[in-house]
């Protein structure tokens, strides 16, 4: 599986312990950050914020961590865009594939174009005759693809931009792992900015409250999960 941010340490805030529990049932699973995040106000270069994201990604155990070279401060949903991220899905395959689901007021506006990005290299991941786009590289079709949030208020978990089937991931064991590649951002949460840290554990906690574990991820889906037997499930 692939999860998809726009910056790194999104997908790491977003739905890490996912990503480490994944891992840890023997799944591979990379991370794409569509840019390097850059610039910032104290990460004194991309490269900094680069071996930040390896170190993280080292933590969650993730087999694959690129990042593409688009804009920070100028995303946008275009063409090209689209099909860097669609190139990098017909390479590496995945099955499933988790992306930033939501608007963020008064953060970064990339966020929402990464969304609409993730859902158009989704779809053009699967198109026939037309791999003179994609490097050679066939079409490939992703089974499922889910949103995570970024954002820590309750109130917007039900943010109507984020429709579909919502599941809880367990993420009990990891949620430490997760805590852990966040603070490998030293850059991004300095001292005046650890408040994150409380925020990320108690929403965690009270997800995970929610569905009788410690702690949890809330991620959406885009069609509803098919079962044969629902006790079972």
């Amino acid at each position: 599986m692939i999860a998809v941010g726009a910056h790194p340490d999104d997908v790491e805030i977003g739905c890490g312990g996912t990503l480490a529990a994944l891992v840890d049932a023997g799944y591979s699973v990379g991370i794409i950050d569509l840019t390097d995040g850059e610039p910032t106000p104290v990460c004194p270069s991309p490269e900094v914020r680069l071996a930040e994201a390896a170190a993280a990604a080292q933590v969650l155990g993730v087999a694959v961590r690129l990042t593409l070279p688009l804009p920070n401060r100028a995303l946008f949903d275009s063409f090209e865009a689209r099909v860097a991220l669609a190139r990098e899905f017909r390479k590496h395959r995945p099955r499933l594939v988790i992306g930033l689901g939501n608007r963020t007021p008064m953060a970064s506006p990339d966020h929402w174009q990464a969304r609409q990005i993730i859902d158009a290299a989704v779809f053009y991941s699967r198109l026939t005759k037309w791999d003179h786009h994609f490097a050679g590289y066939p079409p490939h079709k992703i089974d499922r693809q889910y949103y995570y949030h970024l954002s820590f208020d309750l109130d917007r978990l039900n943010d109507p931009e984020l429709f579909g089937p919502a599941v809880i991931q367990d993420i009990s064991a990891t949620l430490e792992r997760k805590l852990a590649a966040v603070r490998c951002y030293e850059t991004q949460f300095p001292p005046t900015k650890q408040d994150i840290y409380p925020r990320v554990i108690n929403l965690a906690r009270t997800l995970g409250q929610s569905v009788g574990v410690e702690a949890g991820e809330r991620l959406v889906g885009v069609r509803p999960i098919l079962t044969r037997d629902l006790l079972a499930t």
